[in-house]
């Protein structure tokens, strides 16, 4: 290999390189020779960081100085559940400022559950002068003003996603902060907006930007107003409406029908608030195009969710409230030959009794009637063994399997027996499984399934289960290419995570709350492994103040090269190096 590293010129291996998208695959490259490292980060054009404390901005920027394109993650995942408090960190400022100095060139900032205030953004208005992508998903701490400065200044600028952002709304008119000459949008998602925002701006912006393909609108759209903006971009693969209702009025759903139809490129819709059904024949022209539909947050009820989904054969993709209940996914598993993903949420989360008839039938349907199945998110309020078992011998193509039941520890409701076999139905028989979450009642046996059949498992979410540090035992010695592990409300403790601390740096993190680790072992832990950042995060005050042996109220582990992060609030506390500590 050697040889051939060296036999062919720099020019050569760099435009080969060129061609090699996958993070990991250019990561495989990088440690070939060192030749082919020197090469591989001088050619490097996008860097993805799984997480902002892993390294620092200056290493980052040192290692690869031809950068066009970041993408930085912050807060851990378990924060979209509001287990992670307020003020934790994943502050985006420090990178933000290193690369303004550093990366004049940059093009691309994408983001994930990250702070990221109006100063940062004004930089990077300023800084960079070919930007051209800015993606906030789940991101909090800016405003429309901070938008307003991006608008103004990014003459070039392709892609604005605000993605399930936290945005303090103070003006809708900062889109009219966009020069009367730009024309280079290709994709705009304000869907979290939640005031109004400037229709006339708005329609200004889409009848001159003629390459645009995406648009996603917030609920604060009008549905009468919908038919003009799409007139505007008739080109559209990918909408997401506004509002859709209004008082029936058949110049509305006339003018509708003929503006959808118009659109002989869309292929995504999502969107949809405050369905008015009459309203939904409107989109049949366009259902046969559609691959892609995200009813998320439309209180369809499920007579008219079958009627819509009969009519969308090619469909891809499919997230929708529990409203679509088993007799709709019945039609969807005869209709939809193509389905890739499913995602079932749930309409009443904290209800006591079932409000839909939405049970383990309606996914077996799926899963025999949809070949192509390979990613799926359920809630429902029941699940049996017999059922899982099916899922697994139907779709063994299963890439990602996350069953959310509602109610904690529910068993089988057959047998009244843990949902163990049916969860190790799952890891075994899909054997390039590689997002697994658990719920229902489990014992340490279903743990001992996912050590032994899940070699691919790369993340695996885990609540209110398990007997004892067995469970996490098996995991952590078994799962060979664990990445996250999310862990809430379970008995485990410190034997188990000791046992396996050598495991926790060739992982990305490990978060665990309401779990039984004590203080002293995240002290022992902190000590043995330097190049972990171990955090207690514990609200009751220091952890110092209690018994060693008191469990802490969180725990994030996770690898780094960069030390102890700077900006920790005053209820977090990475265990350091102590050399008075010792493991056994």
């Amino acid at each position: 290999m050697k040889r051939m590293a060296c036999s062919f010129p720099e020019e050569v291996l760099e435009h080969v390189f060129s061609f090699i998208q996958c993070d990991k695959d250019r990561n495989a490259i990088s440690l070939v020779c060192k030749s082919w490292y020197e090469i591989e980060r001088w050619c490097r054009k996008k860097v993805f960081v799984g997480n902002c404390y892993a390294v620092s901005p200056m290493m980052v920027i040192k290692r690869f100085p031809e950068v066009r394109s970041i993408a930085l993650k912050g807060k851990p995942h378990f924060a979209d559940f509001n287990l992670v408090p307020d003020g934790w960190g994943g502050y985006v400022c420090p990178w933000i400022a290193a690369m303004s100095r550093s990366f004049p060139w940059l093009e691309e900032i994408r983001l994930k559950r990250m702070v990221i205030t109006d100063e940062s953004l004004e930089l990077i208005a300023k800084s960079f002068k070919n930007f051209k992508v800015l993606v906030l998903t789940s991101c909090e701490g800016f405003t429309t003003d901070g938008l307003a400065a991006i608008a103004a200044n990014c003459r070039n600028l392709r892609e604005l996603d605000l993605q399930e952002s936290e945005v303090e709304d103070l003006s809708g008119h900062w889109l009219s902060h966009f020069p009367d000459s730009y024309t280079s949008l290709v994709s705009l998602n304000i869907s979290c907006l939640t005031n109004e925002v400037s229709l006339s701006a708005l329609e200004r912006l889409l009848g001159r930007c003629p390459n645009l393909q995406t648009l996603r609108l917030n609920r604060a759209v009008p549905l009468d107003r919908l038919p003009n903006l799409l007139s505007r971009c008739p080109q559209l693969v990918e909408l997401g409406t506004g509002v859709y209702s209004t008082e029936m009025r058949p110049e509305v759903f006339s003018n509708l029908a003929a503006a959808f139809s118009g659109c002989k490129q869309l292929k995504s819709l999502s969107g949809f608030w405050d369905v008015l059904p009459s309203y939904l024949p409107a989109v049949y022209p366009i259902c046969s195009r559609l691959t892609s539909l995200n009813l998320s947050y439309a209180t369809i009820q499920s007579s008219d969710l079958v009627k819509l989904i009969s009519q969308c054969p090619n469909l891809m993709r499919l997230w929708v409230l529990d409203y679509i209940e088993d007799a709709g996914l019945d039609v969807l598993a005869a209709s939809c030959k193509d389905l890739r993903e499913l995602r079932v949420f749930p309409s009443d989360p904290f209800g006591l009794e079932p409000n839909v008839a939405l049970t383990e039938r309606g996914l077996v349907c799926v899963s025999e009637g949809c070949p192509k199945l390979q990613s799926v998110l359920y809630f429902c309020r029941q699940m049996s063994n017999a059922a899982l078992n099916t899922i697994a011998q139907n779709r063994p193509n299963l890439t990602r399997f996350r069953l959310c039941i509602i109610e904690p520890r529910t068993p089988d409701y057959l047998t009244h027996q843990p949902l163990d076999s049916g969860f190790g139905a799952i890891v075994e028989h899909c054997k390039d499984l590689r997002r697994l979450s658990l719920s229902g009642l489990l014992t340490d046996r279903v743990f001992e399934y996912i050590g032994t059949y899940g070699k691919k498992l790369e993340m695996l979410s885990v609540a209110f289960a398990g007997d004892s540090d067995l469970g996490l035992h098996h995991v952590l010695s078994g799962c060979e290419n664990l990445r996250k592990l999310e862990i809430r409300d379970c008995p485990f403790g410190d034997k188990a995570l000791l046992a396996n601390a050598a495991k926790l740096e060739t992982m990305r993190s490990l978060w665990m709350s309401t779990c039984s680790v004590s203080y002293g072992a995240c002290k022992l832990l902190g000590q043995k492994m330097p190049r972990l950042n171990v955090e207690v995060i514990d609200e009751r005050g220091p952890p110092d103040s209690r018994p060693d042996s008191c469990p802490v109220e969180k725990l994030y582990i996770y690898r780094t090269v960069a030390g102890p992060r700077l900006d920790m609030p005053g209820f977090v506390w990475t265990m350091e190096d102590d050399s008075s500590l010792s493991l056994e």
